[in-house]
């Protein structure tokens, strides 16, 4: 019998769903680095049980209720076990990516000021080459792959915790503190965003763990996952879909395909969840011998803007007769704010001024509200006109940790400034422009990057950004750093003027975690001027 009939508690999340039965099978594209012994299959009481040891290796280190728990580590599931395994404690766990520059994993950690810091020797020996110091701002750190007793007792090794008993489950209370998370941080250090029970377990976790047509997993489905799993995504995405007891959930740590094609090959998804730049990065396989998305009837993509011809591969490789693409909108504050699906029939049309993927569908249904004003005095704007996106939403996070001005800032009574600019038709329909920090004097970057993506094969990635007072400066990513100069010139002759394209390969743009361009570094590497066109208030 059923305790509750949607996931509430992340501490004992595994727990309550070894005790409903649930037989999905868990397949990972690498051993977990927090137990590599248990090798590459694991199901969910076993996953309970990892929970519950870890849980005991954190009261071992020291770590007490309302205690924060920053976990920075190379990118695996094991992130969401280790933040269920502090959260049992009643302590707070906070989510940090290795892909972040030591000097802002510095002041993350001191923004948190962490009980303890779980990491590895690989991100430590990384920090200590650029002359950071993580350990420096926790009380203790526990380094996941270190011999035990080799640093003092204030860093320890896995072994120097291991067989503590892990006490009983702590349950906070709904509106407190339950796990902390980043922004991407593509224009400087992320924000560090914290949600409560209710936010991302009751909102955000609840809404997809309900079985809805096409959204909702099946118990025949194999879901896979293939992002940034320190990101805040990947809680919402484990309780909702394992609450759901799938045939399979199938991890992939990182978008090469030498890891990533045999997971796909033996275990063909039926719905696929990656972020956009993982998805351009397996476009050139979306065809190839024993069709690895062919069995795929939904594809998720979030994090970022998606460009239309990555869509089209992929919906296009499916044996499907009727596949989908839903994309969504949303921020790690709010969680998802609008929906659409995409067909192969939206998406047919190619080389479009203005791509169907610019469209961001509408309002999730009884959750969220949108709103668009003019960004100077804050007033509402007609329908199909331009303005700053607000939202209110139940799932609103709690606050940032140490910036709360910065926080209460984007707040105007109920409603929350995104960022983001856009139009609001009036039938609701939202239509994405850009990242207020990165608008336009004319035209959008968003529409443009789409454009030169669709028109131009060979480009893999477009990054247009914008120059006070000069044409914006387009940066190419191709295969071979190589771009067809009048092939460039035809495919942009009815854009806004564009400076001389920057052409260059994947190594030469710096992405985050989720795959997002970090245009201020971007910016900085061409010799840029810091400041954009968008005045950067909201970001």
């Amino acid at each position: 019998m059923m305790p509750f009939t949607k996931p509430i508690h992340l501490g004992t999340l595994f727990d309550d769903l070894a005790s409903r039965g649930s037989g999905t099978a868990l397949h990972l594209s690498r051993p977990l680095d927090i137990d590599p012994s248990r090798g590459v299959e694991l199901d969910v009481p076993g996953a309970a049980e990892l929970v519950t040891e870890a849980a005991g290796w954190f009261a071992a280190a020291g770590v007490r209720p309302g205690d924060r728990v920053a976990i920075v580590k190379r990118n695996h599931w094991d992130y969401v076990l280790l933040s269920c395994a502090a959260a049992r404690l009643g302590a707070v766990p906070a989510s940090l990516s290795a892909h972040l520059e030591p000097q802002a994993l510095e002041t993350l950690l001191k923004r948190l000021e962490p009980a303890l810091l779980v990491t590895d020797t690989a991100l430590l020996e990384a920090a200590r080459e650029s002359g950071a110091g993580p350990s420096a701002h926790a009380a203790r750190t526990l380094v996941l792959d270190s011999p035990p007793g080799a640093h003092g007792p204030d860093l320890l090794g896995l072994d120097d915790v291991r067989g503590s008993a892990a006490p009983p489950p702590r349950r906070p209370h709904l509106d407190a503190p339950l796990a902390i998370m980043h922004t991407s941080g593509t224009t400087g250090v992320p924000k560090l965003v914290v949600h409560s029970t209710r936010t991302l377990m009751r909102r955000l976790a609840g809404f997809e763990s309900h079985r809805w047509p096409v959204l909702g997993s099946r118990p025949s489905d194999t879901v896979t996952g293939a992002f940034s799993f320190a990101h805040g995504r990947a809680l919402a995405w484990s309780a909702g879909v394992l609450w759901l007891s799938p045939a399979a959930l199938s991890v992939i740590t990182g978008p090469d395909w030498d890891e990533a094609g045999p997971m796909l090959h033996r275990y063909r998804p039926t719905t696929l969840e990656a972020q956009p730049s993982t998805y351009v990065r397996w476009r050139p396989r979306a065809q190839e011998r024993g069709h690895p998305f062919g069995r795929v009837r939904l594809y998720i993509s979030t994090f970022d803007a998606l460009h239309p011809t990555t869509a089209r591969t992929f919906l296009d490789a499916t044996g499907r007769r009727a596949p989908v693409w839903m994309q969504g909108w949303g921020q790690s504050e709010t969680g998802p704010l609008t929906f659409r699906f995409l067909t192969r029939r939206a998406l047919a049309r190619s080389g479009e001024r203005h791509p169907t993927t610019r469209d961001l569908g509408r309002p999730v249904p009884t959750r969220t509200r949108l709103r668009a004003v003019d960004p100077r005095t804050l007033r509402p704007v007609p329908p199909g006109t331009p303005g700053l996106l607000f939202c209110r939403t139940d799932a609103l996070c709690l606050g940032y940790v140490g910036e709360e001005e910065r926080w209460r800032s984007k707040l105007v009574g109920d409603w929350w400034n995104t960022g983001d600019l856009g139009t609001i038709s009036r039938t609701g329909a939202v239509r994405l422009v850009d990242r207020e920090v990165d608008t336009l004097p004319e035209g959008s970057c968003l529409e443009v990057e789409d454009v030169v993506d669709d028109r131009l094969p060979q480009v893999l990635e477009c990054v247009v950004l914008s120059v006070p007072g000069g044409p914006p400066v387009p940066v190419v990513v191709t295969a071979d750093g190589h771009l067809d100069a009048d092939a460039w010139r035809k495919a942009v002759a009815d854009l806004p003027p564009l400076a001389e394209p920057v052409v260059t390969t994947w190594d030469g743009v710096p992405c985050t975690a989720t795959g997002k361009v970090r245009r201020a570094v971007l910016r900085d590497r061409l010799g840029l001027r810091p400041d954009s066109c968008g005045t950067g208030r909201w970001t």
